[in-house]
C-alpha cells in the first residue's frame, strides 16, 4: 500500500524477532540453504510486483496451516542478514522467488489466484504489516480495531462491522505493532505497555500490550484517507450546507479563535484539517500533537509532536511543553491537535495575546459542555484562579465554537457554529449562528434533518470580517441559511 516506507530497517527489525536459521545456515562462511525443487511441471510465474488485495476474504484453517509451513521454510532458507540490506521491491521479489520454490517442493494443490494471495500475504508478513495490509488498502475503512490475534474489526461508513482477518498467534501481532512504533521513535513492550504512534500516512495509532491487555494486544488504528477531505466534500457527504461551509471558510480567514468540540470518532481532526485550509499562505503556523495527524497545505508550517518518557520515566514532553516552547517560536497561528489537560490554559493564554486565529480540538458533547471542560482542565493543572477569572479568560481568548457529532446512524454532521459572546454574572454567555436540526427517518433507517441559520444577521465577529472585506460573503451566507429561504426552496 504505502511503496517503500521511510524506514527500510523495520523489516530486519521484526525479522530479527523470528525463529532463527538452521545450524547449516549459520555455521561459519555457509552460504543460505538453497530450496531445489523435485523434478515436476515449474509453477505457474506469479507478477512481481503485484499489490495487496484490497479485499478481506474468508480463510480456512487449511490455508492458515499451508501459510504456516510455508513461512517456517522461508524463514529456515532465507538468508537474513542478505535481506536486511536490500531495499523493499528487491526484497519481496526475493521472497515470492523462494516462497514460489517452497510451494513446489511441498506440492500443494492450488489455483493461481490461491497461490498469489499466499505469496502476498507471506510478504506482507515479512515487509509490511501482515494481515493489516489488505485493510490499510482499502480507502472506505475508517477504523480497525484488532482485539487479539482472533478478532478484528472495521468501521465503514460508521458503522462496526467483524472481519475474518486472523494473526497467526499474539507475538505475530505484538511484532507488526512494534514495527509500526518503531518507525516513530517509541516502543511497546511489557515495561512500556502503552504506545500511541502514527503510521506513513498520518493514520492515528494506539497500541495496549499485555499484561495489561488480558486477550492479547489490542491495536487500534484511525485511518486517514489517501485523499484528503476539504469542505466541498464535507458538503457532498451532507456534513454541512453550501452556506454552512462559506461560514466556515470565513471564520478561518479573518482570524478567529476556533474549539473545534466533539465526541470520539465525530471527525474533529477532519473538520481541523479542512478550516486549516483557508489559512493565508504567508502565515507562519505551529503545529502541537501528541501523534501528528494534521496535514496542513501552507509552505511555513512547523510540526512539533509530544515525547513519552524513556524506560527510566525521564525524558518527557508533555503538550503543556510543546504549547510554551512554541510561544518563543514566532508563531502567527497555533494550532493545538486535541487538547486534552492543563495545556488548555497556554493556549488560551496564547489566543489572548496577538496569536489570532488559534484552532484547537476538545472532547465535548456540546458547546455549552465545551466550555464547561475547559474550566476542569485548568483546575486540573493546579491554577488557584478564581472562577470568574477562568471564566473572563475563555471568554477573551474563544471566538468560535464549532461542534460536530456522529448521529446513531453513523452520519458525521457539524451540529452547531456557536460564538463566544462575552459574560452576565458569572455565566459565560454564547449564540448559535449555525445549527442541525432532525426532522426524522427515512424508510432505510437514516436520519433526515437540514442545517439553518438562527436569524442572527450580525455576529459578534462581523467587525472582523469587515476588516477582512468578507462581510458581505458572510451576510450572504447567513441570508442563505434562513429558515425562511429553506423553507421556499424545499
Amino acid at each position: 500500500m504505502f511503496g517503500k516506507r521511510g524506514n527500510e530497517k523495520s523489516p530486519a527489525r521484526d525479522v530479527a524477532t523470528m525463529p532463527r536459521p538452521s545450524a547449516q545456515a549459520q555455521t561459519a562462511g555457509a552460504a543460505p540453504r538453497q530450496v531445489t525443487p523435485a523434478p515436476m511441471p515449474a509453477p505457474t510465474p506469479v507478477p512481481v510486483a503485484a499489490p495487496a488485495s484490497a479485499r478481506v476474504t474468508d480463510r480456512s484453517p487449511e490455508y492458515y496451516d499451508r501459510k504456516s509451513q510455508v513461512f517456517a521454510a522461508l524463514i529456515d532458507t532465507i538468508d537474513l542478514s542478505q535481506l536486511a540490506g536490500m531495499d523493499q521491491e528487491s526484497a519481496r521479489e526475493e521472497i515470492r522467488d523462494i516462497v514460489n520454490d517452497i510451494i513446489a517442493i511441498k506440492n500443494f494443490a492450488m489455483s493461481i489466484a490461491e497461490q498469489e494471495e499466499l505469496l502476498s500475504d507471506i510478504c506482507n508478513d515479512v515487509l509490511g504489516y501482515g494481515p493489516l495490509e489488505p485493510l490499510l488498502a482499502r480507502d472506505d475503512i475508517a477504523d480497525i480495531m484488532v482485539n487479539g490475534a482472533r478478532q478484528t474489526f472495521i468501521e465503514v461508513a460508521g458503522k462496526v462491522q467483524e472481519t475474518s482477518i486472523r494473526f497467526r498467534d499474539n507475538q505475530q501481532l505484538l511484532n507488526i505493532c512494534q514495527r509500526i512504533v518503531s518507525q516513530v521513535g517509541r516502543r511497546v513492550d511489557e515495561t512500556s505497555p502503552i504506545c500511541d504512534a502514527r503510521l506513513p500516512d498520518g493514520s492515528r495509532v494506539n497500541v495496549i500490550a499485555p499484561p495489561l491487555a488480558i486477550d492479547g494486544t489490542a491495536l487500534t488504528i484511525r485511518k486517514f484517507k489517501k485523499d484528503k477531505l476539504t469542505l466541498d466534500q464535507l458538503v457532498h457527504f451532507g456534513s454541512i450546507t453550501p452556506a454552512g461551509a462559506e461560514i466556515l471558510q470565513i471564520i478561518g480567514r479573518v482570524r478567529c479563535n476556533v474549539v473545534i468540540s466533539g465526541g470520539t470518532g465525530s471527525g474533529k481532526t477532519t473538520l481541523l484539517n479542512c478550516l486549516t485550509r483557508y489559512i493565508d499562505m504567508d502565515e507562519r503556523i505551529i503545529t502541537c500533537e501528541d501523534s501528528a495527524e494534521l496535514q496542513l497545505q501552507q509552505p511555513h508550517v512547523v510540526r512539533l509532536e509530544t515525547r513519552p518518557p524513556n524506560i527510566e520515566g525521564e525524558g518527557e514532553i508533555t503538550m503543556r511543553d510543546l504549547v510554551k516552547n512554541c510561544l518563543r517560536m514566532r508563531p502567527e497561528r497555533i494550532i493545538v491537535g486535541e487538547v486534552r489537560g492543563p495545556e488548555v490554559f497556554d493556549l488560551l493564554q496564547a489566543m489572548n495575546t496577538g496569536h489570532d486565529g488559534s484552532m484547537g480540538t476538545i472532547h465535548s458533547n456540546s458547546p455549552r459542555e465545551c466550555l464547561n471542560r475547559m474550566e476542569s482542565m485548568i483546575a486540573m493543572g493546579g491554577y488557584s484562579l478564581p472562577s470568574r477569572t477562568v471564566k473572563e479568560i475563555i471568554t477573551g481568548s474563544v471566538d468560535i465554537i464549532v461542534q460536530a457529532a456522529r448521529l446513531r446512524d453513523g452520519s458525521r454532521r457539524i451540529t452547531h457554529i456557536t460564538e463566544v459572546i462575552g459574560m452576565e454574572g458569572d455565566v459565560i454567555t454564547t449564540q448559535d449562528l449555525f445549527v442541525y436540526e432532525i426532522l426524522g427517518e427515512d424508510a432505510n433507517g437514516r436520519l433526515v434533518g437540514r442545517h439553518r441559520s438562527t436569524g442572527i444577521g450580525r455576529p459578534a465577529f462581523w467587525d472582523r470580517a469587515r476588516y477582512f472585506n468578507e462581510e458581505q460573503r458572510l451576510a450572504r451566507a447567513l441570508d442563505a441559511s434562513s429558515v425562511d429561504n429553506l423553507d421556499q426552496e424545499s
